[in-house]
């Protein structure tokens, strides 16, 4: 499947409709796959409580160094054999930076219930997203930029809500999460249908950022609205 990525260059010529739907395809499959490190990682980071060391100030430069290490890998890599093996390295890294909070909504009395909604939630907000892609014919690239201001304004609510502690604002940026990224799952989809995104990988990892991103901000929701304590 690399082979395609390094035999036709494509930053020089546009896609036709069969080359597109190729990507589209391989896109597809290769998310399929990242979801099995993601959930090793996760399991591994909750049964051997490496989630614990995930917390504070260590846990998010972990994070940060980690997230930004990786993406910039994957793009110098991405047309390459070796693009795909450090995408799923990554996606094995996010879930067991996905775990501290799986852990914790573990905590509750219902936690496994929550984690299973916030997965089929996810899972049934990319497939509509999907199904939107193939029916919505209008050109939806200006859509990129309000986007981008919506993750702005995202960020420095959830810093600033680090700081204040509120319950409500978490629940108000967790909703704006899970808008926000489930319209970058159709803009994503879209930019490839349209030939914008010619590189599986690259679109795989955007498409995988939007759904750990839904997944994220619907498990923060349930676990605050709908946690049962012992």
């Amino acid at each position: 499947m690399n082979d395609q990525v390094q035999n036709f260059d494509y930053s020089y010529a546009p896609l036709d409709a069969e080359q597109r739907n190729r990507v589209l395809r391989n896109t597809y499959w290769l998310l399929a796959l990242s979801m099995l490190p993601t959930v090793l990682g996760a399991w591994l980071g909750v049964s051997t409580g490496l989630s614990h060391a995930m917390s504070g100030g260590m846990g998010l430069v972990i994070f940060l160094v980690g997230t930004f290490g990786f993406i910039y890998a994957i793009e110098k890599t991405k047309n390459s054999g070796a693009g795909m093996p450090i995408l799923l390295g990554f996606t094995f890294f996010m879930g067991i930076m996905l775990s501290r909070m799986i852990a914790m909504v573990l905590g509750f009395k219902n936690g496994t219930e929550l984690v299973m909604t916030a997965f089929g939630g996810t899972a049934g907000v990319f497939f509509l997203m999907a199904s939107l892609s193939t029916v919505i014919k209008r050109d939806l690239s200006g859509m990129g930029k309000w986007l981008f201001v919506g993750v702005i304004v995202l960020m420095v609510g959830s810093i600033i809500n680090i700081f204040v502690g509120s319950t409500v604002g978490m629940m108000v940026i967790s909703m704006m999460g899970i808008a926000i990224f489930s319209v970058y799952m159709l803009y994503d989809i879209r930019q490839i249908i349209d030939g914008g995104e010619t590189n599986y990988i690259s679109a795989t990892l955007t498409l995988y950022m939007d759904i750990v991103n839904v997944f994220q901000s619907l498990l923060i929701l349930l676990g605050i609205m709908g946690g049962e304590k012992d």
